[in-house]
């Protein structure tokens, strides 16, 4: 009898630590996950940007846009610019992360310009939740004017897909939005809610619930111009998630 009893407490105890078992890593896991963080100098001289396999690029893997270059600590576009025609001329440089990055994203990057001028429209792009595949880019871009005029302006762009295919999610336009070389710009998605920042100023919100997923990266498009690529840029990138 005093057997059976001691039997019986056995098997349940080892039953309860059996299921301790089960349940521990699970547990661990949820709570110990590390947030994901990239960040980059552009230490190297690379035509896509690679960085080892970091980085996917516009027109190596969604044919339709253009890559994106690093030289001297600098990472800039590839578009020809000039005057062309829709859908063409939306064929911005854009490379975005590899892996798998969770919903929750921020990107905030420094920049350089050399010989702003309103006469031209360069722009920096973050983007979030975003992906290439053949002649589909997706997600949303958040753009900054190389201008410290009233004539510049930021905006929150998602794009549907097919090139040249975006919607407007919100504008800006004044010095309120004007960067000039150290400025950094950052852009957040939490949910649904995209905010854009100006040396930690806010200067943007929209709300979209089109994208729940997706990678973040850097972006770059000029119109009215060409040879001017390398003018304006990222001198530092990091993105992070949640």
């Amino acid at each position: 009898m005093v057997r059976s009893g001691i039997k019986l407490v056995v098997v349940l105890l080892l039953c309860y630590l059996a299921s301790r078992y089960v349940n521990i890593p699970s547990a661990a896991f949820a709570s110990t996950r590390q947030h994901r963080i990239y960040t980059t100098n552009f230490p190297h001289a690379e035509n896509p940007i690679s960085e080892g396999g970091k980085w996917t690029n516009g027109r190596q893997d969604g044919l339709d846009w253009a890559n994106v270059r690093t030289a001297a600590g600098r990472a800039f576009g590839t578009q020809s610019g000039g005057v062309r025609p829709a859908p063409q001329k939306y064929d911005d440089s854009a490379a975005l992360l590899t892996g798998e990055w969770g919903p929750n994203q921020t990107a905030e990057a420094t920049f350089y310009a050399v010989n702003q001028s309103d006469r031209m429209n360069e722009e920096v792009e973050l983007r979030l939740r975003s992906a290439f595949s053949a002649h589909q880019g997706t997600g949303y871009e958040i753009l900054f004017r190389s201008s410290m005029s009233a004539q510049a302006y930021c905006e929150i762009v998602r794009w549907n897909g097919p090139l040249g295919s975006f919607t407007y999610l919100q504008q800006a336009k004044g010095p309120q939005c004007g960067i000039a070389t150290g400025s950094v710009v950052k852009a957040t998605i939490v949910g649904n809610v995209i905010t854009a920042y100006i040396n930690g100023r806010q200067v943007l919100q929209a709300t979209d619930n089109t994208y729940t997923n997706g990678n973040p990266g850097i972006g770059f498009y000029v119109e009215r111009a060409t040879g001017v690529n390398c003018d304006f840029g990222f001198t530092s990138f990091t993105a992070t998630d949640q």
